[in-house]
């Protein structure tokens, strides 16, 4: 894989100001949860931070808000969670898993790669208890951003595809199909490579 858009960084948050926000906020209201666009700016403030435990928590509490009982606001999932369209079961999350896992994807030198990789993966090992999806999409987007390769944006036409394909890889746990589409049809930015 490559990067399919290379910008400035300054080029790259611009843009991102312009469309990422209409991104969250179709994002969450195609899952039938009620923000606002002024709500979602609230998410950009976190783009120069560290990917790690206290971050991940730290977004699922900003994007799940809306949605999600105050008690387990940025807290990790402690049972069970039912996915709809499989039966796959992810585990119980465990901090030190998790950023072996971090770290592991870290080593992927291609830029879309990582952030696609990355976001796939904290989609399928549903840290938390629901918005899983949403603070998966956040990582890809911060990835891009800060690195000036563009955005991360699922298509309304599309989001079917991508739920099924979702499913997919959360039962075979091989993200290569899903990742390979995500670079055809979900990036978004200026200067194409």
């Amino acid at each position: 894989m490559k990067n399919r858009y290379q910008m400035t960084v300054e080029d790259n948050i611009f843009f991102a100001r312009r469309i990422i926000v209409d991104s969250i906020y179709q994002q969450a209201n195609l899952e039938g949860i009620a923000v606002t666009f002024a709500q979602t700016q609230d998410i950009l403030n976190n783009l120069d931070k560290k990917i790690d435990l206290i971050f991940l928590e730290e977004i699922h509490e900003l994007i799940a808000r809306f949605d999600v009982s105050y008690q387990y606001l940025g807290k990790w999932r402690s049972n069970e969670v039912i996915i709809s369209g499989t039966r796959w079961r992810p585990e119980l999350p465990k901090p030190e898993n998790i950023l072996n896992h971090i770290s592991q994807i870290y080593e992927c030198e291609n830029v879309t790669e990582r952030a696609i990789k990355m976001g796939l993966w904290i989609m399928r090992c549903q840290p938390f208890k629901d918005g899983n999806k949403r603070v998966g999409s956040f990582v890809i987007n911060k990835i891009l951003i800060e690195n000036g390769v563009g955005i991360f944006n699922v298509p309304v036409k599309l989001d079917g595809t991508f739920k099924q394909m979702l499913v997919d890889y959360y039962e075979s746990n091989d993200s290569d199909e899903l990742s390979e589409w995500i670079w055809k049809y979900c990036l978004d930015g200026i200067n194409e490579v």
